[in-house]
């Protein structure tokens, strides 16, 4: 453990003394919920050390927990709300909708309205169905490029990560082989193969050796690191998937509608054959994933056209393109089209974020951080080189408690965000050149506390 390292052990510990007493009831509350929950949290990524704040609130850029801290929050609900907490027209629309009922059982439309909207906006993508959540639309998707295809082998991403699916649920930390999870049999992963990031040379070594489906890609890493493709990686892909006949499917759960309107193939100028959304799509309300693509492809969704169903790949789900989310959906993305100077400034805002936070990392005699990222997704990286690579993110690390000094640090001085092991922000296009001076001034302090002389 180098000097650094050690100064962020010790101020981990001098930081929980101070954060148990300004957060008692979430401290109870957390007790309360080990008895009930796995762990003591809904989602095991949402535990924070040495307890998590329980948020009772959100508006705009702010969140408050159950001791009535503020913070501001670069999370945002897991980056789904792209206007900030609880945006007044969107809960007026969806009470609006939803005094006629809330889940219809039948076709509505709504749905149809919402479609519409997406197909006239998304480029490439000609037909779309929704889904409940990211991980059942890359189920989906996965499933569909197989059955257009008629092959079986996935080349998926290091640090990807595409949701709970099983053949997926491979590659996501260190060593990036074998399951993610106990309970998945190798054989649920024995048609995946798993190549690193901004690596064309090992994609094309995979395509040669194996009847490929589809090559799925985040078209930047968002568990992974927020680390953005090299020139031309996402073109190479595009060229190669071409070459082998393979589809190429951008995960956009994060990226889609974030980077731009048009999510990362309007920002990178690169087509997918199939892509999936999620989190924004539904407007931050629960339920929320789709499927998208060419229509030749899409069709083998459909039941007329193919009515045997062992003919078509299947879709489907109680609760998909119910009128709640789909309400929420259409009034998000329908102001983003009218407010598309938001991406201006969130390109230009985030950019500038990343630019100082590399100069406050290389500010003393020894360079610290770095950071990563594309438009307003942002990563802080200890590491002794830039990643590239998720590999990097977790192989070059300089020491092992400084992600959750920072993390700790920080929400003491009021910034949240996920998670403790790896410094990702997702800030929503309310955040602002105030909320932004908040994080660089609180990663400053940090720097300041771990690296004095």
């Amino acid at each position: 453990m180098n000097v650094y390292d050690e100064r962020a052990s010790a101020l981990i510990s001098e930081l929980e003394v101070e954060y148990a007493r300004r957060t008692p009831r979430s401290r109870e509350l957390f007790e309360r919920a080990l008895k009930v929950f796995p762990g003591g949290v809904t989602y095991a990524i949402r535990y924070l050390k040495p307890y998590p704040p329980f948020i009772v609130r959100g508006e705009g850029p702010r969140v408050w927990d159950v001791d009535g801290n503020s913070y501001l929050d670069f999370w945002v609900g897991h980056g789904a709300n792209i206007l900030g907490h609880a945006p007044r027209f969107i809960l007026d629309a969806v009470a609006e909708t939803t005094r006629s009922g809330v889940h219809l059982g039948f076709e509505n439309p709504y749905a149809i309205e919402y479609a519409e909207l997406l197909t006239r906006i998304l480029p490439g993508v000609e037909m779309i169905r929704f889904a409940n959540s990211g991980t059942e639309a890359n189920m989906y998707a996965i499933r569909l490029a197989r059955a257009y295809t008629r092959r079986n082998y996935i080349v998926k991403v290091e640090g990807g990560w595409h949701g709970g699916y099983d053949t997926l649920h491979t590659g996501v930390t260190p060593p990036f082989k074998g399951p993610e999870s106990a309970g998945l049999p190798e054989d649920s992963i024995k048609y995946t193969i798993v190549v690193p990031f901004n690596d064309l040379e090992a994609v094309e070594g995979a395509l040669k050796r194996n009847p490929v489906a589809a090559i799925i890609v985040e078209p930047v890493l968002g568990a992974g690191g927020c680390i953005e493709p090299e020139e031309g990686y996402l073109k190479g892909l595009r060229d190669l998937a071409d070459r082998y006949d393979s589809l190429l499917l951008f995960d956009e759960v994060i990226t889609g509608f974030r980077l731009s309107l048009g999510g990362a193939q309007e920002y990178f100028n690169v087509r997918a054959d199939i892509v999936v959304y999620g989190k924004v799509i539904g407007g931050g309300y629960p339920g929320a994933g789709a499927i998208g693509g060419r229509g030749d492809v899409m069709q083998l969704l459909d039941h007329i056209k193919y009515p045997d169903p062992r003919s078509r790949a299947f879709h489907g789900g109680t609760f998909v393109g119910n009128v709640v989310t789909v309400t929420a959906g259409y009034a998000t993305v329908k102001y983003l089209a009218e407010h598309k100077s938001l991406y201006e400034r969130a390109e230009e805002l985030w950019d500038n974020v990343r630019r100082r936070v590399d100069r406050i990392c290389s500010s003393g005699r020894e360079r610290l951080c770095w950071a990563t990222g594309a438009s307003s997704m942002t990563g802080i990286h200890f590491t002794n080189v830039k990643p590239r690579r998720a590999s990097e993110v977790y192989g070059e690390r300089w020491g092992r408690h400084v992600e959750e000094a920072l993390n700790l640090y920080a929400r003491l001085n009021g910034v949240l965000y996920l998670s403790s092991k790896t410094a990702h922000l997702l800030p929503s296009l309310v955040h602002g050149e105030l909320e932004a001076k908040t994080f660089i001034d609180v990663l400053e302090g940090f720097i300041a506390r771990i690296a004095r002389d």
